[in-house]
């Protein structure tokens, strides 16, 4: 296992937290490192299984599936394998019908060679089969590998599928560090919201007591100081750089394991990426990988902070801005820019209600009360031009732009952003203030 990886599961697994809970993950091992591929039949036979499902597609069978297929030959491991033919594979449900008609059910445990998409639906093929399962990666290029949910378009709807998590992690960094420049980008891109889904679930917690754990908070705070020391390295594919991004990625999908929520590892900066996503599938826009998306929307995010550090609160404005609110004409608004994702997005508000004047009066109370110690979490996030020289750093892109999207969809993707899910972030927050569209406006 991992060392750096190990030592949290060891200190932290079934130990009574302060949070009250009991932290668990179903990863029983995390092997990092050069030339660990070859520990693949070993790994394999901890779990006496003598038949493999191989799960791929065109480009992770090259760059280490075909290899895979070799170690398990000489070791007289006997396997099936589905390796899936399209070039840039999509996250929904014809990939995962298509993976589990697929399936050979003789085969006893699934081992998937790739990263996000192909992880995503091994999880979900092994959870329905009932099969331990193994990723190899072959990118560190985002943080699902450990985590127990599958980040999917349903209905057209970005959603987080639970699904279950990998029994054991291969991250072979001979075999990583080879992947697209892109992909290498897209992890520490990642890896770079952390700092704002940590900011956001302080808030959260403080504003509408929602569950937070200080010890999982600490543990991804830890991981992203190392990926962002050594990022100077990634694009020379240094062996250092490269494994503090994976095994950074790795320690995020185990927080969120602990912490039962995708809370640690995602916020706003989420949120902005996937309405990008459903855009693409709705309408035929240009979208860039999750990672990189999440990162322009770490920077944008950001930026919202740092303008509302500026804020002093006026209760008399935000009520005025609610009650001239109109809940329909926004929801025309959503169906026109959000195309049929839309629907999905208005069923959640209508459940959780909360554009509802009485509830956003209590919430406006309570922002206003802990005024002082909202602006005390935010002040814990870097600058928005620390971020920007990250990016600088790795050659990042930094608006979207640079992937062919026009920057007037700047405003209605962060006033959209709101209404992904029901979780609270700065979206929310300039809502509730009265200041959403005048913000959106301004950045």
């Amino acid at each position: 296992m991992s060392d750096f990886v190990a030592n949290y599961i060891k200190k932290y697994q079934n130990v009574p937290c302060s949070c009250g809970k009991c932290h668990t993950t179903p990863i029983h091992d995390v092997v990092i490192g050069k030339g660990v591929l070859r520990q693949l039949p070993e790994i394999i036979g901890r779990y006496s299984a003598k038949k493999v499902f191989l799960l791929a597609d065109i480009n992770t069978y090259a760059a280490a599936g075909k290899k895979v297929c070799g170690i398990l030959e000489e070791a007289g491991i006997a396997y099936t394998k589905y390796i899936y033919q399209e070039k840039d594979l999509e996250p929904d449900e014809r990939t995962v019908g298509s993976g589990v008609m697929h399936f050979d059910h003789s085969c006893e445990i699934v081992v998937a060679v790739g990263s996000g998409v192909i992880n995503d639906t091994a999880k979900i093929i092994s959870q329905i089969a009932g099969r331990p399962y193994i990723i190899v990666a072959t990118a560190p290029s985002m943080d699902g590998y450990a985590s127990d949910s599958s980040s999917m378009a349903m209905d057209g709807l970005k959603i987080s599928l639970p699904s279950g998590a990998a029994n054991v992690i291969v991250g072979d960094i001979d075999i990583i560090k080879e992947a697209p420049l892109p992909m290498l980008k897209a992890g520490l891109g990642d890896m770079l919201a952390k700092y704002i889904s940590i900011c956001e679930w302080k808030i959260a917690h403080l504003l509408i007591g929602e569950y937070y754990c200080e010890t999982v908070a600490s543990l991804v705070q830890t991981a992203l100081k190392t990926c962002v020391d050594n990022a100077e390295g990634l694009l020379k594919r240094d062996e250092q750089a490269v494994q503090a991004v994976f095994e950074g990625l790795v320690i995020s999908g185990i927080a969120m394991n602990y912490a039962k929520i995708s809370r640690p590892a995602s916020g706003m900066e989420h949120y902005i990426s996937h309405v990008w996503d459903m855009r693409g599938l709705s309408m035929g826009t240009p979208v860039e990988s999750h990672g990189v998306q999440c990162a322009i929307g770490t920077l944008y995010t950001a930026r919202l902070y740092e303008m509302l550090r500026e804020v002093i609160p006026d209760r008399e404005k935000a009520l005025r801005y609610v009650e001239g609110f109109e809940v329909e004409k926004w929801y025309q608004e959503l169906r026109t820019f959000m195309g049929s994702g839309a629907d999905a997005m208005i069923a959640l508000d209508k459940k959780e209600q909360k554009y509802d004047k009485a509830k956003h009066a209590a919430r406006l109370e309570r922002i206003l009360q802990n005024w002082e110690t909202i602006q005390s979490i935010i002040s814990g996030l870097p600058s928005a031009a620390r971020i920007e020289a990250i990016l600088n750093q790795i050659a990042c892109p930094k608006s979207e732009t640079e992937f062919g999207l026009s920057h007037d969809i700047l405003p209605m993707t962060v006033k959209a952003a709101k209404d992904i899910r029901d979780k609270y972030v700065v979206a929310r927050l300039l809502w509730d203030l009265g200041l959403l569209d005048e913000f959106a406006e301004k950045l």
